[in-house]
C-alpha cells in the first residue's frame, strides 16, 4: 500500500488534554467525597456507605482513565489509517487494529449517554474479540458484541476530527473498496 493513497487521521492533543483535565477533576472531587464526605440527612444522598462508594468508583474509574490518557498524550502514531485494505484503529485503550474491508458488513452509528460511536458489523466478530491480549479488552469487546451487536465501535472523541466527517469518510472509502 503506497503511503499516497492512505489517509491518516491524528490525535486530537486539545481534546485530549480536555479529557485528562476532566478525568483529574473527577479523581479529585472521588477523593474529596472519600476523606471529607459531604454530610446530609438526605436518605440516599447522605448515608455513609453511598458516598464512600461513590467516591472510590469515581477514584477507580477516572483514575484508570487518567492513566490511559496520560499513556496517549505521547504517542504520535496517527489513530487512524484508512487505506485500501481496512482501518488500522488506534483510537482507545479498546482498538481493534486493523479492520479489513472485506470482513466489515456494514457501518452504522450508535449513542451511548449522549456519545456517538461507528460500530462495524463484522463477518468475524469472534475473530476480532479473541485476537485481544488483555482480558480487559477482551471484556470490553464482549460486552460491546452483546449489547450493539458489534465488538468494534470508534468514537471521535479523541480524534482530529469530528463525527459527521469521520461518518462520511469511512462510508464512501467502505464503498469504494468493497
Amino acid at each position: 500500500m503506497s503511503e499516497e493513497n492512505q489517509i491518516e487521521i491524528p490525535l486530537s492533543k486539545q481534546k485530549l488534554y480536555l479529557m485528562l483535565f476532566g478525568s483529574i477533576i473527577f479523581v479529585g472531587i472521588g477523593t474529596w467525597l472519600v476523606v471529607n464526605p459531604p454530610k446530609s440527612n438526605h436518605p440516599i444522598f447522605g448515608n455513609p456507605m453511598i458516598i464512600l462508594i461513590s467516591g472510590i468508583s469515581a477514584i477507580v474509574f477516572f483514575g484508570y482513565i487518567t492513566f490511559t490518557l496520560f499513556k496517549k498524550l505521547p504517542d504520535n502514531k496517527p489513530c487512524l489509517i484508512i487505506n485500501s485494505e481496512g482501518i488500522i484503529d488506534n483510537s482507545s485503550g479498546v482498538s481493534a487494529g486493523i479492520i479489513l474491508w472485506t470482513d466489515i458488513i456494514e457501518i452504522s452509528t450508535s449513542n451511548v449517554m449522549n456519545q456517538k460511536f461507528l460500530m462495524f458489523i463484522v463477518k468475524n466478530p469472534e475473530e476480532y474479540i479473541n485476537r485481544q491480549n488483555g482480558i480487559v479488552k477482551r471484556k470490553a469487546m464482549e460486552i460491546n458484541y452483546r449489547t450493539y451487536g458489534s465488538p468494534i465501535s470508534i468514537s471521535a472523541n479523541t480524534l482530529d476530527t469530528n463525527f459527521e466527517e469521520l461518518y462520511e469518510l469511512l462510508q464512501r472509502k467502505f464503498n469504494e473498496n468493497t
